[in-house]
């Protein structure tokens, strides 16, 4: 992992190699840095900073992909890390609606409903690895806000 960049940034700077369970701790590494990260730039910086992340993780995914000979090997978490910063930014920022967006991010990940499942079995690439996450981010802000709605 420390020999390319492209690996370390793809395994989550380690994160990825907690055992049993790295995509969960992928997703909680995204807590620290959206601690660290988010008062520090404005909301259009912080939003193109997740585009540049998200980039970044096409090619650091892919090539780590490449050279482990498993598309989407479980210990890559930065996909993980960037879907659930841009669903931290968009979540009310109280610990009660962050955890049910981290249950609900990860409920999404695991269970991989269409059509993540779809882009998850058809995407062999660094994309492929990034766009199911980023699904399940989309499908995790869309049960929060229906959510927040009702609430009133």
């Amino acid at each position: 992992m420390l020999r390319d960049p492209a690996h370390l940034l793809a395994f989550g700077f380690g994160a990825g190699l907690v055992p049993g369970a790295p995509g969960t701790a992928g997703t909680l590494l995204a807590f620290p840095l959206y601690w660290l990260l988010q008062p520090r730039f404005s909301k259009i910086e912080f939003l193109v900073l997740l585009a540049v992340m998200f980039v970044a993780g096409i090619w650091a995914c892919g090539k780590t992909g490449r050279a482990l000979g498993v598309a989407d090997h479980g210990g890559m978490v930065w996909d993980e890390v960037v879907a659930f910063l841009l669903v931290l930014f968009f979540t009310p920022d109280t610990l009660y609606w962050q955890a049910w967006a981290f249950l609900l991010f990860r409920l999404f990940d695991i269970l991989k409903p269409q059509p993540i499942r779809y882009y998850d079995r058809t995407f062999k690439s660094g994309f492929g690895v990034m766009l199911d996450d980023l699904i399940a981010a989309f499908y995790t802000l869309l049960v929060l806000a229906l959510w927040l709605n009702l609430m009133g």
